[in-house]
């Protein structure tokens, strides 16, 4: 049997092309049963995100799993086969093993290092699994995936480095405070990168968020939406005394935020830290602030220089990430060499077959007078009996844990010989 995945992703096709053939996140699992009716089809999965559609199957031996997987597609989204070929990529074995092995570790990500594609992988193998698409050989691939990506983001700091400004500026606040556990922060406007950044300073222990605006009502809004406090904009200055981080992105045309005043609220506050984030273009923070007793200040470029230098330390930690996922994928492909069952099983029945036929040759030579229904009949009757001697053991091989199995595999090879050819 071969394993492959036939698909296409932010890679090989415009997003133009991969959103004709993206299956909703739901059908995965039905997708891959309707895979598996395909003729040479032994076990399938379906994985579709917004970067990438990709179905991994187990395929009988010589069946020409691209062509067929590319011809369910185009026929199931109305694309003309010739343009998906354009655009679809086909691995086999050793290469689809590493390829389901970079993908739930995030090296092929757009963004390598996000954690979004492990959970995406872990939601279709679950689908693939409840609607019995993933056999026992996927079933041991994606588990050795994830835990392939485990020892990644383990032995690695790919993950560790923000490469988005709302996550840097979190990073950031990190560095200033040790710990936001307990912390109080205050977003200025209502601006859609400031409220990312205000739901990372929340996920990361920030107990208070205070959200101001011109538009009370859009305060009010964002507030609710984030289970904080709105206040009237006239009443900023007075609100940052119990404040420890302050991001800003007002999209006011001029300074919201002013040395003179903030002078005060640090007297107020008694010189304890204050960390700004200035991510409005313009900018809507005074820089002039950072010359403050602890007051930090970092503007967009600021954030954009600090991602740049994750995004070459995520990519230095690839590296070691790439290393981890070849050497697993090699060990795999050992595994899979010592109990694929299918061909074991094909030269255990050819083998007893080919004694079967030549002893029943032998004993119509010594039968001259025999009739070919004669012939038939018992050309029929050692058929049945070797097929009812055959089930009991070729079940139970099939059927059996993965441990076991390749005990039983290794068994039959050496009781029958079956390496000999």
């Amino acid at each position: 049997m071969n394993l492959i995945v036939v698909g296409l992703n932010h890679r090989t096709a415009p997003v133009e092309i991969r959103e004709r053939v993206a299956f909703p996140e739901e059908s995965q699992g039905l997708i891959a049963e309707r895979v598996n009716r395909l003729p040479g089809v032994l076990e399938s999965l379906v994985l579709s995100t917004c970067n990438r559609v990709e179905v991994y199957a187990v395929m009988e031996k010589g069946v020409d799993g691209r062509s067929r997987i590319v011809k369910f597609l185009s026929e199931h989204h109305k694309v003309p086969a010739e343009e998906l070929y354009r655009h679809v990529f086909c691995k086999s074995n050793e290469e689809a093993v590493l390829h389901i092995f970079r993908v739930t570790s995030s090296l092929d990500s757009m963004v390598v290092g996000e954690p979004q594609i492990l959970g995406q992988v872990k939601e279709a193998y679950s689908q693939a699994s409840e609607r019995k698409a993933a056999g026992a050989l996927l079933h041991r691939l994606l588990h050795r995936a994830f835990s392939v990506a485990k020892q990644v983001r383990t032995e690695t700091s790919i993950a560790a480095h923000a490469v988005s400004v709302s996550y840097a500026a979190v990073e950031l606040a990190k560095k200033i405070f040790s710990t936001l556990e307990g912390k109080s922060a205050a977003l200025v406007g209502a601006g859609e990168m400031g409220e990312i950044a205000a739901r990372h300073l929340l996920s990361a222990g920030v107990s208070k968020l205070v959200v101001t605006s011109r538009s009370l009502e859009r305060a009010m809004r964002l507030a609710d939406t984030l289970k904080g406090v709105s206040i009237p904009f006239e009443e900023l200055y007075s609100s940052l005394v119990d404040i420890d981080i302050a991001i800003c992105s007002a999209a006011a045309p001029n300074y919201v935020i002013v040395p003179e005043r903030i002078t005060e609220v640090m007297r107020a506050r008694k010189g304890r830290q204050m960390f700004f984030v200035d991510i409005s273009v313009p900018r809507n923070i005074d820089p002039m602030i950072n010359n403050i007793d602890n007051v930090y200040l970092y503007n967009i470029d600021d954030l954009e220089a600090v991602v740049a230098e994750n995004i070459n330390e995520r990519k230095r930690e690839a590296g070691k990430a790439e290393e981890i996922a070849g050497r697993e994928a090699k060990e795999f492909m050992g595994w899979l060499d010592r109990v694929d069952v299918v061909p074991v099983i094909r030269s255990f029945k050819e083998k007893v077959e080919r004694i079967r036929k030549k002893e029943l040759e032998k004993a119509m030579a010594r039968w001259k007078n025999i009739t070919p229904k004669e012939r038939e009949a018992l050309d029929s009757l050692t058929s049945a009996i070797v097929k009812k001697i055959l089930h009991r053991p070729v079940t139970q091989l099939k059927e059996s844990k993965e441990e076991d199995m390749i005990l039983f595999v290794e068994a039959l090879k050496k009781l029958f010989s079956l390496d000999d050819k």
